[in-house]
């Protein structure tokens, strides 16, 4: 199990980091179930096995494409995010005191708190695009236009996927022209 969520992983992130056309400096929020990776039901079976495996497939591949992380934590946490403190200062992100454990605050999110080099918590965000692991909520963490994006990847381990991006709004009307390169 641990090997396909490895290579599931590693597969779609892959793949979103193209389909969403993110670029060096953007933000990707994830939001993960490690319960459903390994089959259960979202927050019965929190795996810190699975949370490692994950956050070892995924951060090399943001770090190389200068993609920023924001990590989800649970409900106990009030789903506040994980990233690192540069990156909430250069997005102007106020901080918030608290560490994640597995069971408040979930196992993706203290694995990646672990191998961030200055982790900091913060309350809210507007990410560029988003990887929602076993249904764990993320759209509050995105900008205010997502576009839903489909992925040859439908889950990770046993867990299914939603992605998105996110694009500016469209303002002007019928007779507005448009840059297409930012749809």
């Amino acid at each position: 199990m641990l090997e396909r969520i490895k290579n599931d992983a590693t597969a779609a992130v892959t793949e979103l980091l193209t389909a969403a056309k993110l670029k060096s400096g953007d933000l990707l929020v994830i939001g993960c179930s490690s319960s459903e990776m390994v089959g259960e039901r979202i927050g019965t079976h929190s795996s810190v096995d699975a949370a490692a495996v994950l956050a070892d497939a995924v951060l090399p591949l943001l770090r190389q494409a200068g993609v920023h992380l924001a990590v989800q934590c649970c409900e106990h946490l009030n789903r506040a995010l994980i990233m690192e403190s540069a990156v909430a200062e250069q997005y102007g992100y106020e901080p918030v005191n608290v560490v994640p454990q597995p069971k408040a605050g979930g196992s993706f999110a203290t694995a990646v708190w672990q191998r961030m080099e200055r982790p900091t918590a913060v309350e809210h965000i507007r990410a560029h695009a988003g990887l929602d692991i076993g249904g764990t909520l993320i759209g509050m963490h995105l900008r205010e236009v997502a576009v839903p994006v489909r992925l040859s990847v439908r889950r990770i381990g046993d867990a299914p996927i939603l992605c998105a991006r996110t694009r500016p709004k469209f303002i002007g009307g019928v007779r507005a022209v448009y840059d297409d390169t930012k749809l």
